[in-house]
């Protein structure tokens, strides 16, 4: 199961993703992911409360990424739990993603 909540403050839109970021979960935060972007200069994705995240999952925040970029955007990702770095850092993901400390 997967909780999304967001946040609007102007341009710029903070996606607060609660619970497993799995081959399931995955497409429903890209959905409301792809909702946001046109409308958004910056998105910042709190995942503070994420207990997993499959290849699956990482592939929705890379697709994110470029999708911001292209349009000039910056994506943002806040509050990675420690698991969840462990498995940036082993996929090279820490050096690709813009994240917050």
């Amino acid at each position: 199961m997967l909780d999304i909540k967001t946040e609007v403050n102007g341009s710029e839109v903070i996606i607060y993703v609660d619970g497993r970021l799995d081959t399931v979960t995955s497409p429903q935060l890209m959905e409301e992911i792809e909702k946001i972007i046109p409308s958004a200069d910056k998105i910042i994705l709190d995942i503070e409360k994420i207990e997993y995240v499959s290849s699956a999952g990482l592939r929705v925040f890379l697709a994110a990424d470029n999708n911001m970029r292209k349009k000039d955007g910056e994506l943002n990702m806040r509050n990675v739990p420690g698991s969840v770095m462990d498995v940036f850092e082993m996929t090279g993901f820490s050096n690709a993603l813009n994240i917050l400390e």
